[in-house]
């Protein structure tokens, strides 16, 4: 007999909670079989069987436990046991109502499909997990489910309490305000319709828009350094390096990943670093490791529509950029008035750190470089093919 106890998942992480076991009680597991899903304050992490045998669930799911505690055991004594009773179930989520979908399905998939009784959803993510957008657009399985007025009470995750906390936390704490620019983004369309299906035929990814965005951060950072530093303590710490971390939505919650040593990255790089981490955020397979130590943050609204925010500091980082979406307005240019793709820019920052001059200067020159980035970004005319990597 052996037993499973909850992993530490990162410093100073004392509890977490059981999100969903992927077993039953009673069932025979592999070694090495993904038995639950575990819920911290800053990621998720999957915890697998050390050893064949039957299981014993000590632990319910949706309850918070600490690192160290015994959450199953599994009894290694008899390995026959796996031909009498069940069979291995490598690709079943168990929650606590007892609702098994035949796959591993994100948390507000599972949602979704218990709400409508729904078992059977094609699942389009890694290892066939099923996404919130899977179960959407199974048009056949939605399409019959009558919705009667009524409400419904769901916990809390460890990661949505802890944001909500460091949230209020932030305003509280910091001396926040938030300055706000727009910015022409013509010049940047025009080299993405030149080079983007020579960039996506060469890389594999496509050439978006925050690849750009992070590299006029990373040449601001460095132009207005106090930008890239925190309060810790009495203490001002500043950083000669520039991890920028994105903001993601997931299923779980708006995620973090870090972006490490910007100002040394190549476009491509970038473009194909971001892809990487917004997709294992997504899925929940994202480490600890890969969500710390950021220095500044970038969130983009306007992939939701946003036409302007304030967006909220990540702390200990002292500022953040809000990008939005896309449209098209008509501005004065050379005294005519012509009709360009504007796009409005906000920058939050903590006013203990960071004074109105540097605020307003380092978003002028995001500004600037989204403006001419041939000249700022791209090493001029001669080295846009070089910057691009083609």
């Amino acid at each position: 007999m052996i037993e499973i106890k909850v992993p530490s998942p990162g410093e100073s992480i004392t509890e977490v909670e059981i999100s969903a076991w992927l077993v039953k009680d009673g069932d025979y597991v592999e070694k090495d079989q993904e038995i639950c899903e575990i819920d911290s304050d800053k990621a998720t992490l999957t915890i697998s069987a050390d050893d064949s045998g039957k299981i014993k669930i000590l632990k319910e799911a949706e309850i918070t436990i600490s690192v160290g505690d015994v959450i199953c055991s599994i009894d290694n004594s008899d390995k026959k046991s796996k031909n009498t009773n069940t069979k291995p179930r490598t690709n079943t989520t168990q929650s606590p109502n007892n609702y098994n979908p035949s796959k591993i399905a994100s948390p507000a998939a599972k949602k979704i499909m218990k709400e409508n009784n729904i078992v059977d959803v094609f699942g389009s993510g890694k290892h066939g997990r099923i996404t919130k957008q899977d179960v959407i657009q199974s048009k056949p399985a939605m399409g019959g489910v009558k919705r009667e007025r009524g409400e419904s009470r769901t916990r809390l995750s460890t990661l949505r309490r802890k944001l909500a906390t460091r949230l209020v936390s932030v305003k509280n704490d910091t001396a926040m305000l938030t300055t706000f620019n727009e910015v022409n983004m013509s010049e940047i369309n025009s080299i993405r319709n030149k080079y983007k299906e020579a960039f996506q035929k060469k890389h594999d990814c496509k050439l978006g828009y925050m690849s750009f965005f992070t590299k006029s951060v990373s040449r601001s950072l460095q132009l207005f350094p106090n930008v890239n530093s925190m309060i810790d303590g009495d203490d001002l710490v500043s950083f000669d390096f520039i991890d920028i971390s994105i903001a993601v939505s997931s299923p779980k919650g708006l995620m973090v990943p870090v972006l490490r040593n910007v100002s040394k990255l190549s476009f491509y790089t970038v473009e194909q670093e971001i892809q990487n981490l917004a997709q294992k955020a997504r899925e929940g397979s994202i480490s600890l490791s890969e969500m710390t130590g950021g220095t500044f943050t970038i969130t983009n609204g306007g992939v939701f529509g946003s036409m302007l925010s304030t967006p909220i500091i990540n702390p200990p980082q002292s500022a953040i950029l809000g990008m939005h979406n896309i449209v098209d307005r008509a501005i004065v240019i050379d005294q005519e008035i012509k009709i360009c793709p504007m796009m409005y820019l906000a920058l939050s920052y903590d006013h203990r750190v960071i004074d109105g001059r540097e605020s307003v200067g380092f978003l002028v020159a995001i500004k600037e470089a989204l403006e001419n980035p041939i000249e700022h970004l791209l090493g001029g005319s001669k080295g846009i093919e070089k910057s691009l990597g083609l």
